[in-house]
Parts: C-alpha cells; structure tokens; sequence
C-alpha cells in the first residue's frame, strides 16, 4: 500500500487518529483463532519486553548532557540527526540492554528505542523552565511582581507566549522540593525522577518484517493487521515468536481514499486498543484574509457562546444574527458528582492502604480491592462523560460557523486562567473545565473544512462594551439594574446605549478582536495551530460592532403598510381541536386523556426545552412502585442521558442583521 498521498492546488496533508478495538485473530503458524484476550495477553508480554528496555534506557540517560545532545540535532561529528527517535538514537551510540535468557529481534529493539527517545526529546523543553525559574527565583514564589514576571519570561525560551499558570506550577514543584530537601534543586533531573515507559508497541518504528497493515479490495472499511507476537512471557528463541493476523474494522469517520499508517497498540485491562493514524486531503486554513468570523466565548453552565461577524470593505464590523448558547449545566453537575464521588473513594482507599500496611492477610484487603474498582469504574465515567462533552461542543462550535459562512474561528485563550477567590466548589468547577479539549477538537473538526482556529487574548472581553469599548456596568438582572451581579451587562454610556448578556457581548469583542489583529497571527511549526500572542492598542480601537444601517433592517417581501382598518378580532376565539378524534375509552378506573388544544408550534421534548440541573434524573430510571417503592427524588426533573443534557440554542442567522440591542437600551 502506498503511503503517497496525492493533493490537488489549495489542500494539505492531514493526519489523525481512529480508536479501534482488536477483537481477534488467528495464529498464521496453527490457523488457531485467537480470543480478544488471549490477543491481549500477548500484545501485553510483547509491550512489557518494550517498556523494561526503554525505562533501561530512559534511565542510563537521564542528565542534562544526554537531553541536550539529542535536543540539539546534531551527532559529534557535525550531522544532523534524524527525525525519527530510534535511529537518532543509534546515530549518538545509545544502546538497548536485552534482558539474559530473552530473544527479540532487531525491530522490537526499535520500538523501545523510539519510545525513550521521544520522552528524552521532550524532557529538553522543561529543563529550560525549570532553569530560568530557578535563575530568576523571586523574593515571594506565591506572588511575583511585574519585572520579575518579565525576568522569568526572558530567561525561559519563547517564554513570552508561554502561559502564566504553567510556570506558577514549576514553581510551586521548585517550592515543594525546597521544603522537603532544604535546597534548591540543580536542575529537573535533579527535581524528577526518571518516568516509566507506557506498556505499548510503537509499530510506525517498524517495518514489515514486524508488521503490515493491508486495506480490503472488496470493502475499504476492513484492514488487516499482521503482526509478531511472543507465544510466552519470557521468549527463549525466534520460533517463540509467530505472526498473528488481526482483522481490524475501521470507524466512518476514515475516509476510503485515506492512506493508512502502522498504528500503535495499548493493552488494557484483557483490550487491545489501537491508535490507527491515518493522512487525507483536506482544504488549507489560511492565517489572515477572514472577512467572515466565528467568537467563542467560555462559561461554566453556559459553556459556549457564540456569534458571527463580519468585516465590511469600509473596514467596520457589524455582528450577523443574535448568536446561540451552548448550555450543559447537567452535565457539569453530573460531573461534579462524580468528582465528589471518586475524591470519597480515594481518600477511604488510602485509609485503608494506611491501615493494611504490609499486611497481606489483613481483613481489610479485600474492601480494599473492592474500593480501587469501583474508583476506577468512578475515573472511566468522568472520562468517558468528559469526551463526549468536548466532542459535541466542538461539533456544535463547528457547525454554528459553518451555518455563517465564517472562514476563522477566534476562541479566547484560557490557558493561564486559575480559579480563585469564587468559592471552593465554584474553582473546582471552574479548574476542571475541559477548555482544552473542546480546542482540540474543535481545531480538528475544523480543518476538515478550511476553517482556522485563532486563540486570542482573553483581556477585558467581558469588560467593555463591544460598541464603544467604555467599561460595563454588571447587574443581576434586566429588570434589576441595581442589584449587583455579573450576568447582565449595561453600557453607562447614553450616547451608545447598549445592554445584553455578558457572553453575548464576549463573543463580539472576541470576534472582532480577531478580524483587526489577523495580521498579527503567528503559526507555531511543531503544532501548526495558529494565534495572536498579544493586544495591539492600535488595532485594538477598531475592534468595535458597528450598527448595521437602517436601511438595511427592511424585511424582506412588498409593502407591508397599513392601506385599511383593521378587522375586528374576538377576544375568545374557538380552540383549535384535534385533527383526530380520541381513542374509545378503556374498561376500568384509568381513562384516557380527553380532546384538547393541538400545539401550533413545533415544541421539541420538554426535557429538551428547559434547563436542567442538578436535580434531572434519566428518563430510563425505573421510578414504579414495583421496582423502587421509595425512590421518589424531590424535586427531580425528567430527563434523557446525556444530549438531553446539553442543550444549543439554534442560530438565527441573518444577513443584514437585526441588531436590536444597540440602541435605544432595549432589554429584550
């Protein structure tokens, strides 16, 4: 199979990931079909003779001169080392150490080779920050004043656009080793101890005398995985070794023109689970040149809010629609749940380890186990509820600018916020939010069309108006414009007269913050993912929505004016009846619900249309008496699973806009 891609003018190679799960094979030598599990337990002997010869090498290399050597690209004499880890590695000398008694082959040596190699590669960038941190060590490490921000950012490579809540924690780790050495550290192979090796099988580092990967000619969404697997813990010769063919079906979200590449294999708990990457064509993202624009602006209950903008030829910006909400306050409150729920079982898992100590015969062991499990089943629901959250928001991001015709969204950039002075559950909630996830995912949902993804700086989006940039004025309420809150926003100025809520008003400075400093946006060339590193003053006193004109509000059809009296309407008009009649009534004390009022409007679901908190239970929660006779949650609102969770407002795209909020202090 060729792993050629062909591109036509205007697209790039992209390359992603699908999970898929091995659920057998069979043994090539015997033609036995193989279990899953027994497929696991073999991968499983195969990842561990990986991880013990990389945790070999990661520890006969864990110093400062090794890292930078491999860090620096070059061997001794003078040429530049290759990219991939396992020959940069064997180009400076670095050697596996083969267990006494085991035979593996050369491409086994490879993958551990490229595991430790990519750790080691990475290590080189925390090892400048710890440096600069501790060269610029300030008199307070709980609060460091402007010119000591500004030393310990020029002391830490490209420190300027790393964030801010990234060296806080260097330095409270710095801090930690101080109290409990009574010395600094010399450097982060003094402060950290050398990491273990993950239990994987790295297969782009092999060949095919190690593995193949074969796409079916008859259905593209069938792939064959052949592969070396041990047939004991401990192989003694190579015929301890035999291939194994491991059919694989491929998820939708691959294309059938995709050029597949050699996964990586991770056995958990009697599974296989297979990263499969794989490159397809897709349209190129441009940093600047956007007239169109998606702004994103973070919450916590209301987790999105979004809106178009757009940048007119006379360089004003007008905001396209009223924007949408994407709200998910179920499904935070599940999640906090769940937190409460595994901090509990943690802290009586660890009275019990204290407890047991050595003791392999306490009675306490076996609670003990029962514990760990049901923390871990508590962990896997907080993850699994965390993926789905971040996939459906990015999807929706996605969509919502694809409804727009927007070609950049800009999404404020929260990677140095840190929660504090709110409250102890409000900064848990607050810390724990996946803001980084819905950005992954949203960047890749993205380039699946061509639309960029833009981090900005966060600063005062919430705090000016998006008008007239005068600072706001924040109240409880429309109706409560005295009571101090922070959800309604009101502009003090008469001349401009805008109010709305805060997220709304984010999203437009957002937005057009983005579309005036476009021409600032730089592109990281390790991770491609583009953003504007700071506020320009300059531009930044033309990132204002400007009201569309009157002329463009007209709706749209012939003239509506008024050309005679109005008829007289009833004040009591007829209800409007079933279209079908009821259903006879049923014999016996239940009846059936009598002919009344047929909805005119399309309401969706009730668990679909309302807000739900902490009190909504799954519509498939057995509530009869039969079943649970005292399960009656009060308060407990009817809901569905986790899409009747969170809830997206539908956009209300309009081109001219109806901007109703501009003027005339409008509270609607």
């Amino acid at each position: 199979m060729s792993r050629k891609l062909p591109l036509a003018a205007g697209q790039v190679a992209r390359t992603a990931t699908a999970r898929v799960l091995l659920r057998g094979g069979v043994d090539e030598r015997t033609g036995e079909a193989l279990t899953a599990r027994v497929v696991a337990e073999r991968v499983g002997w195969a990842a561990d003779l990986v991880a013990g010869m990389a945790a070999g090498l990661l520890a006969g290399h864990w110093n400062a001169d090794d890292v930078a050597g491999l860090a620096g690209g070059v061997d001794e004499a003078g040429r530049v080392l290759p990219s991939n880890a396992w020959m940069a590695l064997r180009r400076l000398g670095w050697a596996v150490t083969i267990p006494d008694g085991i035979k593996v082959n050369d491409r086994i040596v490879r993958m551990a080779q490229e595991q430790a190699g990519r750790i080691l590669r990475g290590v080189q960038h925390r090892a400048e920050m710890v440096s600069g941190v501790l060269a610029t060590w300030p008199a307070d490490p709980a609060k460091r004043t402007v010119v000591e921000w500004g030393a310990v950012r020029e002391a830490i490579p490209d420190g300027r656009s790393l964030s801010s809540g990234v060296i806080r924690a260097r330095t409270r780790q710095v801090t930690a080793f101080l109290a409990r050495h009574g010395r600094f550290p010399v450097d982060v192979f003094d402060l950290e101890e050398a990491p273990n090796a993950a239990r994987l099988l790295v297969l782009a580092a092999v060949d095919r005398q190690q593995a193949t990967l074969q796409r079916s000619d008859d259905d593209p969404a069938r792939v064959l995985l052949r592969l070396q697997l041990p047939t004991r813990p401990d192989p003694r010769s190579y015929t301890d070794w035999t291939w194994v063919a491991c059919p694989l079906a491929l998820p939708p979200t691959v294309p059938p023109d995709a050029v597949l590449h050699l996964p990586t294999l991770r056995p958990q708990r009697q599974k296989v689970h297979t990263d499969l990457a794989f490159s397809y064509p897709a349209p190129k993202t441009e940093p600047k040149g956007h007239t169109t624009a998606l702004g994103v602006d973070w919450g916590l209950n209301t987790l999105l809010s979004a809106g178009a903008c757009r940048l007119r030829p006379d360089g004003t910006i007008t905001a396209l629609g009223t924007g949408a909400m994407f709200r998910a306050a179920g499904v935070m409150a599940r999640q906090h749940r769940l937190r409460r729920h595994g901090e509990h079982l943690h802290a009586k898992t660890d009275t019990y380890a204290h407890l047991i100590a050595d003791r392999e015969d306490h009675r306490l062991v076996a609670k003990h186990a029962v514990l760990k499990a049901e923390h871990r089943h508590v962990a896997d629901r907080r993850t699994g509820l965390n993926d789905a959250l971040a996939w459906s928001a990015a999807r929706w991001a996605v969509d919502q600018a694809i409804a727009a015709g927007a070609s950049v969204i800009y999404v404020e950039d929260l990677r140095s916020i840190e929660a504090k002075g709110m409250g102890r559950t409000l900064n848990t909630r607050l810390s724990q939010a996946v803001r980084g996830q819905i950005v992954g995912n949203m960047r890749h949902l993205a380039a699946e069309t061509g639309i960029a993804v833009v981090t900005v700086p966060a600063r005062n989006t919430s705090k000016h108006c998006p008008h007239c940039l005068l600072p706001l004025r924040h109240c409880k309420a429309p109706d409560r414009p005295t009571t101090p809150g922070w959800k309604w926003a009101i502009c003090p100025d008469p001349d401009c007269g805008w109010q709305g809520d805060r997220d709304h008003g984010a999203w437009r400075r957002i937005a057009a913050r983005g579309l005036t400093h476009q021409t600032n946006t730089i592109v990281d060339r390790a991770t491609c993912q583009m953003a504007i590193p700071r506020v320009i003053d300059r531009l930044e006193t033309g990132a204002v929505i400007t009201p569309a004109a009157p002329e463009q509000h007209q709706a749209s059809g012939g003239d509506r004016s008024k050309t005679g009296p109005t008829p007289r309407r009833t004040p009591r008009p007829a209800p409007r009846r079933r279209g079908a009649p009821s259903t006879p009534s049923p014999h016996g004390p239940a009846g059936q619900r009598p002919e009344g009022h047929a909805h005119t409007d399309h309401r969706p679901p009730r668990a679909a249309c309302r807000y739900q908190g902490v009190h909504t239970i799954s519509s498939t929660t057995p509530t009869t008496r039969r079943n649970h006779p005292r399960h009656r949650p009060k308060g407990a609102a009817l809901g569905a699973g986790f899409h009747l969770h969170a809830h997206a407002t539908p956009p209300r795209w309009a081109d001219p806009p109806l901007d109703t909020s501009s003027r005339g202090g409008s509270l609607s």
